[in-house]
């Protein structure tokens, strides 16, 4: 009878939808930064005098994002010490002007040392934007509507990754520039800041712990008895789940568009930019918001069991794939299924820990999770060099099936109410 007086997504107020937007769109540009490479890698080693022909082309092209995914979980927790003491919301701004900038140093390199190095500094960034973003909005909506708003943050990724694939296109094809011109789009995030700092509230949550708190909560307390086993599996859940993601998505644009004879599918700029917005936006964004959905519905852990082993299927499918249009739609479903899970880390991994470890257990466990995985683009580069993507692939549809075991070793946080 109570839950019928309870707001809808609708009727939330002002501040707690500003919130929201801010985080969405923090996480989205993010993924908008972070992808740009991943659709200019070709060009790019091309013109640093590496060259599809080379013996270990992909193992070296695919150092870059190992490097960036390597530091993204040292920035996920120095962001969440740095969230967790001057609030989220500056945390959340000086997280996006790193990214932000770090593209442009990205489109100045002058070899692949220079852009290693750019994509390290803007990973630190990128692992600081996602466990500010969640915690910010974790702790400014309601119990009820928890799960479908950490779905929608999640679900601005596809629209950045989509936004990605676009500029990459138009910046290459349509206007006949070079790639460095496309990461110089990557530094426009940073007038967001401006926003943020302008219109969007402070965690009233992080406010009052701050305030009656007379010692800081130390870092070890979630490895105390009460969270060490929760930490531990969700660690291990990101770490397959983030392994089996970079490993695939990271890959993918490059895997449209090289040669058939050197393990691509051969396709032009413009098929493989709808084949990557489809992807994004008919398969990535709607699986980020069925999953709050689903997870309101059917519960957290059993959702992330759902998700991970239906993309663990249909990754040999698509690997398989050869026609077009068959690429489309497997491509489409497996976005659906295997980035709509990460919705759920989020949601459970908020609802875990307590308020005053809550930004470092997020930052440890996720982005912690991406530095482990930062082999991931490397790995599946040099296997890609000894058998061929297709068959690399393979190695990320096992780490999925290893994601979903770890899901039910955690407990299920449905409904619960945070302090």
């Amino acid at each position: 009878m109570a839950s019928s007086t309870l707001p809808t997504i609708t009727q939330v107020t002002s501040a707690q939808k500003r919130t929201l937007f801010a985080a969405a769109l923090g996480w989205g540009l993010d993924g908008f930064d972070v992808l740009l490479y991943s659709n200019v890698q070709v060009k790019a080693m091309e013109s640093l005098g590496i060259f599809p022909t080379d013996v270990h082309y992909k193992a070296i092209s695919g150092l870059p994002n190992a490097f960036m995914l390597l530091a993204s979980g040292i920035g996920g927790i120095l962001f969440g010490f740095i969230a967790d003491r001057i609030g989220r919301t500056k945390a959340l701004m000086l997280s996006i002007l790193t990214y932000s900038l770090c593209s442009l140093g990205s489109g100045l390199s002058t070899s692949i040392f220079v852009l290693i190095f750019f994509r390290f500094v803007l990973g630190l960034g990128m692992g600081g934007e996602w466990n500010t973003g969640a915690t910010l909005v974790a702790e400014t909506w309601p119990t009820h509507l928890r799960a479908r708003a950490i779905a929608i943050v999640q679900s601005a990724w596809a629209w950045g990754l989509a936004a990605a694939s676009l500029a990459a296109w138009i910046v290459l094809d349509r206007l006949r520039q070079n790639w460095r011109m496309v990461f110089f789009v990557g530094v426009l995030p940073a007038l967001v800041t401006l926003w943020i700092r302008k219109s969007v509230p402070e965690s009233e949550m992080w406010k009052q712990q701050k305030n009656r708190a007379t010692t800081k909560a130390p870092f070890s307390e979630i490895f105390s008895p009460a969270l060490r086993k929760q930490t531990i599996f969700l660690l291990l859940l990101n770490v397959f789940g983030l392994f089996a993601w970079w490993g695939l998505f990271s890959w993918m644009p490059p895997y449209l568009t090289l040669p058939v004879e050197r393990g691509g599918r051969g396709f032009s700029l413009m098929s493989s930019a709808t084949l990557l917005v489809t992807l994004n936006l008919v398969g990535m964004f709607p699986g980020y918001l069925c999953y709050g959905w689903v997870a309101d519905k059917l519960g957290r852990k059993f959702s992330l069991i759902v998700y991970t082993l239906c993309a663990a299927a249909l990754i040999p499918l698509y690997a398989a794939a050869r026609t077009q249009w068959i690429i489309l739609i497997l491509g489409a479903m497996v976005g659906f299924f295997g980035t709509g899970f990460f919705a759920g880390s989020g949601i459970i991994g908020s609802e875990i820990f307590p308020t005053r470890v809550r930004a470092r257990a997020l930052g440890f466990t996720y982005n912690g999770a991406r530095a482990l995985s930062c082999v991931a683009p490397y790995t599946i580069g040099w296997v890609g060099d000894k058998k061929g993507l297709s068959w690399a692939f393979l190695l990320c549809a096992i780490a999925f099936v290893l994601t979903a075991l770890m899901a039910t070793q955690l407990p299920e946080t449905k409904g619960k109410q945070l302090e």
